[in-house]
């Protein structure tokens, strides 16, 4: 009398754990989403290195948040986890059978997917942004737990096609990764046009100019990168004339031409940009032009023609 071997544990549990991972995963993906669409900055840990991050050219994909992209992943990841889970298995046993053997090829290669992706975005933090975001570490640590979880929380039959799909998916991860970046690199172009960010659109009124050559008699600094979309926010308030004598020091370590003073802006403390230095008062983020007019005493004209968009 033969005795039925007994289905292990983690084939019993994988799809609730992979879909439990991936709604982690989209829960911290729409909070980054949300602040993100709301202009708000994301609580961190590590003091200001979130939005940092947040806020670099490679936090956005065709003028959308990389967040997004994460979060429709992760529901994607979810759906395909938990499907076959609602189907009855004795009514519809081929159905859910069907459905069971095409949802674990598209969950392990959406996971080689997003752990490919998850790894070059950790290659950027450590190597371009230099700054540390616990919410893409914990986004990455999700990934890599989707993927060892759909690997061991099934018995393959035929390994060799389960590494044969892992390159191809990989090799397409990385190549289409590389290329859409690649378009959009802020590096890319000229020499001259390297390190400089998007340029400044907006005109500047008498009342602008004027405020920036009172900031530069005051000596109130801006510390920022040339990255930094909200730095960019700011730039746009002042215009392309006023802005270019305002005092504003480049924290970015490959800050361009010169000898970039990125260790000035350890000494002050500067944890996100934009920063000002208003009198040895430290004040982050991107300020309306009547409050720098306020706070550093200016008393020139007040029109500003520039305002910070919604």
């Amino acid at each position: 009398m033969s005795r039925r071997r007994s289905t292990p544990w983690i084939h019993r549990w994988s799809r609730p754990l992979i879909g439990g991972t991936a709604l982690m995963g989209a829960s911290v993906t729409a909070y980054l989403t949300i602040s993100h669409q709301l202009g708000k900055g994301v609580a961190c840990p590590t003091a200001g290195g979130c939005d940092t991050v947040l806020s670099s050219p490679y936090a956005s994909v065709f003028g959308l948040p990389l967040s997004l992209f994460g979060f429709l992943a992760y529901v994607g990841m979810a759906v395909l986890a938990i499907a076959p889970l609602l189907l009855n298995p004795v009514e519809k046993k081929e159905l859910r059978q069907k459905v069971e053997n095409l949802s674990w090829l598209l969950l392990f290669a959406g996971a080689i997917a997003m752990v490919i992706f998850s790894g070059y975005l950790m290659f950027l933090l450590a190597t371009e942004i230099q700054q540390t975001c616990p919410y893409c570490i914990a986004s990455a640590c999700f990934t890599v737990l989707m993927l060892v979880l759909t690997i061991v929380g099934r018995d393959w039959s035929d390994r060799g096609n389960l590494f044969f799909i892992a390159i191809v998916v990989g090799m397409i991860t990385l190549i289409g990764t590389l290329g859409l970046y690649a378009s959009s690199n802020p590096n890319a172009g000229s020499p001259n046009d390297k390190f400089q960010g998007p340029p400044i659109t907006t005109q500047s009124g008498p009342a602008e100019l004027a405020l920036a050559e009172h900031l530069t008699q005051k000596d109130i600094k801006m510390y920022g990168a040339w990255w930094c979309s909200h730095c960019h926010d700011q730039k746009e308030l002042f215009g392309a004339s006023a802005f270019k004598q305002v005092p504003y020091v480049e924290c970015s370590p490959e800050g361009g031409p010169g000898t970039p003073p990125a260790q000035m802006c350890l000494d002050k403390g500067v944890q996100s940009y934009p920063t000002w230095d208003v009198n040895g008062q430290i004040i982050p983020g991107t300020r309306p032009l009547e409050e720098l007019a306020r706070l550093s005493d200016y008393q020139g004209p007040k029109n500003f023609q520039n305002t910070i968009q919604p």
